[in-house]
């Protein structure tokens, strides 16, 4: 399956973020209830993530949401 590059860039910076927090990506599923596979899809731009799961996860990791999309064009 071909990734869409701003699914990526958006993965990238949840994983950026995630870093920083010093988070595994199971302690980030843990902590915004979702599943640990679908915080891997989203970090490998495999998934679309829904406006609320992308406020959920922005909240975990203390940041406004905006700050997960500012490097796409």
């Amino acid at each position: 399956m071909e990734k869409n590059i701003n699914l990526k860039k958006f993965g990238d910076q949840i994983r950026k973020y995630r870093k920083e927090k010093g988070l595994s990506q199971e302690k980030l599923a843990e902590l915004t209830q979702l599943h640990r596979t679908y915080i891997g899809g989203i970090e490998r731009g495999e998934r679309n993530v829904s406006l609320l799961n992308i406020i959920r996860i922005a909240k975990v990791l203390e940041i406004p949401p905006y700050k997960l999309i500012e490097t796409i064009e």
